[in-house]
C-alpha cells in the first residue's frame, strides 16, 4: 500500500503515524499542506493529530481550506481511503467527508489518557481486523473531542452501521458516545482516539495494530 501523511503547521502526530504505517509494511511519504497534488497511485491519505494552525479559528477549519485538502476530497470521492485521527477527524468534518462536528469537551478540560472503545462494526477495512463488539484500549489526547451530530445524522449513522467505534465510558460528552465514524462509502474514517499510539506493549496497548494491519494487509509482530 502507498500512503501519504499530510502535515500542517501544528501537526504533532505525523511522525507517529508514519512509524505505525511503516511498521505494518506501507510505503509512506509526507505531504506539506501547501502542495496541490497528491502522489499518483496513492491508496491511503492520513490526516494526523495535532493543532493545525493553532486551532485559532475553529479546530480543523483553516486546515480544511489548505490546497492539499481539495486533492484529499477528490481522492476520497474516487474511492481512495482516508484516515483522520484527532485533529485529522476535525479536518474531515470541516471538509464534509464525514458528518458532524467536534466541540469542546463537556468537562472543559484537556483529556490525555487511555480509554476503552467498543468496535461497533466489522464492515470497513479499518475495523475488519476486530470482531464486532470487541473492546479495545486506545489513548486519547484532545480538548475538542466532543462529537456532535444532528438527530437526523445520528439516525443515518445508526441505520447504515457507520459508527466505527464508541466509548465504553464516554469521556467527553460525545453524542451516542461516538468515538469514530465512517463515510457513506465506508472508505473514510474519522476517529478521536490515537491508534498509532497503541502499537507497542511499551505504550500500554497494542490494540491499534489490527487497524493498520487491515489497512496495509500485512501481519506484523509486536
Amino acid at each position: 500500500m502507498r500512503a501519504a501523511v499530510v502535515v500542517f503547521p501544528g501537526s504533532n502526530c505525523d511522525r507517529d503515524m508514519v512509524v505505525a504505517l511503516r511498521k505494518t509494511g506501507a510505503d509512506v511519504t509526507t505531504i506539506w499542506h501547501k502542495d496541490v497534488d497528491l502522489p499518483i497511485n496513492l491508496d491511503l491519505v492520513v490526516i494526523p493529530g495535532g493543532f493545525s494552525f493553532g486551532d485559532y479559528l475553529r479546530c480543523g477549519a483553516i486546515a480544511a481550506q489548505s490546497p492539499i485538502c481539495r486533492s484529499v476530497v477528490d481522492h476520497a470521492n474516487r474511492g481512495g481511503y482516508v484516515l483522520g485521527v484527532c485533529n485529522g477527524f476535525q479536518v474531515l468534518t470541516e471538509t464534509g467527508l464525514v458528518p458532524g462536528a467536534l466541540m469542546r469537551n463537556s468537562g472543559l478540560s484537556f483529556l490525555c489518557k487511555t480509554v476503552h472503545l467498543t468496535v461497533e462494526t466489522e464492515d470497513s477495512v479499518f475495523t475488519s481486523g476486530y470482531g464486532q463488539g470487541t473492546e479495545i484500549r486506545v489513548p486519547i489526547a484532545h480538548h475538542d473531542g466532543n462529537y456532535f451530530a444532528t438527530e437526523s445524522e445520528l439516525a443515518t449513522l445508526r441505520d447504515e452501521g457507520r459508527v466505527a467505534f464508541s466509548y465504553s465510558d464516554n469521556p467527553n460528552g460525545s453524542s451516542d458516545a461516538i468515538a469514530g465514524v465512517l463515510s457513506s462509502n465506508r472508505r473514510v474514517l474519522g476517529m478521536m482516539p490515537h491508534p498509532e499510539r497503541a502499537m507497542e506493549s511499551e505504550m500500554g496497548s497494542t490494540d491499534g495494530q489490527a487497524l493498520f494491519r487491515a489497512l496495509v494487509g500485512q501481519t506484523i509482530t509486536a
